[in-house]
């Protein structure tokens, strides 16, 4: 291996592996909180707000935070908004040891987050191009799904360890020194091969429509990005979303049964992880992502809402997150091949907002749903239903994960069968 190739290699293992940690310090304080909000609350629309809140401004200010990604310092916007993330958790901090922590405060402090993380995320996707080859996308992305599936299991293990020994102040102590290692590593030794910037004349809208006029010529890309919205939607609705409501409300308010299965997911991701990162993966880029996703869908959600215990459940979460590195470090492979660099910024910032715009209503409208029609409806006396879901509280969220395990598995299967698609498949198999 040439020795520029064993540099950035270890560059990328270090950046990954400290930012894995200061992820891991993020993931402790929104268990945390997430479980302390519901019992503040005991509302699933409680829980749906504050994911509703980080993803709404992240959609609206995402197509122009890639313009500005694409002419500034990918590093330093990196460092800023790392730094505000750091200070929204000292806050939580303040307000909690002053005992003045509302709910509310959570969802303003989402909001500045969903902000830069419009920022960050493309940030962060077009630095990880200029240090990883395209050749090796799929492996990275199966490292970053180990460490995201790893996080998973620790997190929701670790965090009542942690309540129960030092409480919510020390959980917020750990964020804070998590970040520090990330910001201090990111700062000081890691470099970025950041392209010379060459003064854009462009006004921010013609800047846009470059980007826009992109994917207009790339049906495929466009088709594949407005696919993974209709496929985040469904997912949003239930699993990402009222997974938590439901399990407490069906175990009665087990805090372990929250956490051995959200264990099972993370394991989940960290075997599709592994699987990406070490083994070539033998069928087509396009298949693996629409057949990945009906797999999730149809054995993940249906098993969720089946379920009535904790064992299906783990299985249910297994088949549901195994697929998910897979679906994801295609896609990334995809993206990298066919996208060209000087404009990866503002492209992978409309990507993000078109492929997350349908996920703020995913999560108002599951929480709507199961506050106020599928958990209502399940009181009265629905035989069928009843004899599929079982009954008692949680029932009618129980139900909508088996809507969305139909619905999200006949949607991916159809949208492998677009032309675009199809053409895309094919273009990318003559490489």
């Amino acid at each position: 291996m040439k020795p520029n190739n064993v540099y950035k290699r270890n560059q990328y293992i270090l950046f990954w592996l400290t930012q894995a940690i200061s992820q891991l310090g993020s993931s402790l304080t929104g268990f945390a909180l997430v479980v302390w909000a519901y019992k503040q609350t005991n509302s699933a629309m409680a829980i749906s707000l504050l994911s509703f809140c980080n993803y709404l401004p992240y959609i609206i200010v995402g197509v122009w935070a890639g313009i500005y990604v694409d002419r500034h310092h990918k590093k330093k916007m990196m460092l800023v908004c790392d730094t505000i993330a750091a200070l929204a958790s000292l806050i939580i901090l303040g307000l909690y040891t002053t005992s003045h922590l509302k709910v509310w405060h959570l969802y303003g402090i989402n909001w500045i987050l969903g902000i830069m993380n419009a920022f960050q995320s493309p940030a962060s996707q077009v630095a990880v191009g200029m240090i990883v080859p395209k050749e090796k996308i799929e492996k990275v992305s199966g490292m970053n799904a180990f460490s995201s599936g790893l996080i998973t299991v620790v997190s929701p293990m670790l965090a009542p360890c942690l309540l129960a020994v030092g409480g919510f102040n020390m959980i917020l102590v750990i964020d804070l020194i998590s970040f520090s290692i990330a910001f201090i590593t990111l700062a000081f030794f890691i470099r970025f091969d950041e392209h010379k910037r060459v003064k854009n004349r462009l006004s921010i809208h013609e800047s846009l429509k470059e980007g826009e006029d992109f994917l207009k010529r790339e049906k495929g890309i466009c088709y594949l990005i407005f696919s993974m919205a209709m496929m985040n939607f469904f997912s949003r609705l239930t699993y990402e979303n009222i997974l938590t409501p439901m399990l407490l409300s069906r175990s009665g308010g087990s805090d372990k049964v929250l956490a051995t299965v959200t264990g099972v997911i993370g394991l989940g991701g960290i075997i599709g992880g592994m699987l990406v990162s070490i083994i070539h993966i033998p069928f087509a880029r396009m298949k693996g992502i629409f057949w990945g996703a009906a797999f999730s869908f149809l054995l993940g959600d249906v098993l969720m809402g089946l379920g009535q215990n904790v064992w299906i459940w783990l299985v249910a979460g297994l088949a549901a997150s195994m697929p998910i590195p897979m679906i994801n470090a295609m896609q990334n492979n995809v993206l990298y091949a066919c996208i060209p660099k000087e404009i990866q910024g503002r492209v992978f910032a409309i990507q993000n907002s078109v492929q997350y715009c349908t996920i703020p209503i995913g999560i108002l409208l599951g929480g709507y749903l199961a506050d106020y029609v599928f958990e209502p409806m399940m009181k009265e006396h629905h035989v069928l239903l009843q004899t599929l879901v079982g009954t008692g509280k949680g029932s009618g969220m129980a139900l909508m994960f088996l809507c969305t395990g139909i619905l999200g598995s006949i949607i991916s299967i159809l949208c492998y069968r677009s032309p675009y698609i199809r053409q895309l498949e094919q273009e990318l198999e003559k490489e």
